[in-house]
């Protein structure tokens, strides 16, 4: 997985420090490792990519760094490999020295793991699970401003899975919390990697059982059940969270007609 670069080796390059990408032009940039002087650079083979391989390479370039989310609109595969980049640099990043021992540590050539040959211990990358979502009522659906989001984005509610708790228990108190609200009728949907900064997104549709709607103003800026043909400002194609808004209008489109 993890080799010193000998100039020759052809693929797309992603660079990444500090939970940041190296994005010339806004691109992945794509060609041989001495295009971009990484000649005898260490670098970890990470997927393939319109057959191609894809590289990561623990550096920062003084110029051109940008956030993982200017790849939001490109095709899913290549978010999720941009996502992975980021997510593993800055795992080797953290554990250079064992968390037990404080002995300096080596990289896995198997799996992704970091290893301590002092005292044995192994080391895998943090996920962390977290829900997402969409919640109708009747021809209405709850969107709200996260206080975290930029640009007026409104989107599904979301949370972290909390210690000792089920995905399902952490829906109905992520909705409580954060809305005052009770649901019934929970289906899972769907998952996608994110990497923000190293999240596992788990989507859920629900239905809207009893309660009056008080947000938590430390997460939310705004919520509003909105008619699903007057919609505010959503989240980007590609997204988990606008596939759960697509799902909930095509229901509820489906049930008017």
């Amino acid at each position: 997985m993890e080799q010193q670069l000998q100039g020759n080796e052809l693929g797309w390059w992603l660079l990444s420090h500090a939970g940041k990408l190296w994005l010339p032009k806004g691109e992945i940039p794509h060609g041989y490792a001495q295009d971009f002087g990484l000649k005898g650079t260490t670098a970890h083979r990470i997927g393939e990519w319109q057959s191609e391989a894809v590289w990561l390479v623990c550096q920062e370039r003084d110029k051109e760094m940008a956030s993982v989310r200017q790849l939001l609109n490109e095709d899913r595969g290549l978010f999720q490999l941009a996502g992975r980049a980021v997510q593993l640099a800055e795992f080797y990043r953290a554990h250079q020295f064992c968390g037990y021992c404080g002995q300096k540590m080596s990289i896995s050539d198997r799996e992704w793991a970091c290893l301590c040959d002092h005292c044995r211990q192994r080391y895998y990358p943090q996920i962390a699970p977290c829900i997402i979502v969409a919640i109708r009522r009747d021809d209405k659906i709850l969107l709200a401003q996260h206080s975290r989001h930029r640009g007026g984005i409104y989107t599904a509610l979301a949370g972290f899975v909390e210690v000792g708790e089920t995905l399902e228990q952490a829906v109905a108190r992520e909705v409580m919390e954060e809305s005052n609200l009770k649901i019934k009728n929970l289906r899972y949907i769907s998952s996608q990697p994110w990497p923000f900064p190293h999240s596992l997104m788990m989507a859920y549709l629900a239905d809207y059982e009893s309660g009056e709607l008080k947000i938590d103003t430390s997460e939310l800026l705004d919520a509003d059940w909105f008619h699903y043909e007057k919609l505010p400002q959503l989240p980007p194609p590609g997204t988990i969270a606008r596939r759960l808004i697509e799902d909930t209008i095509a229901q509820c489109r489906a049930e008017s007609s």
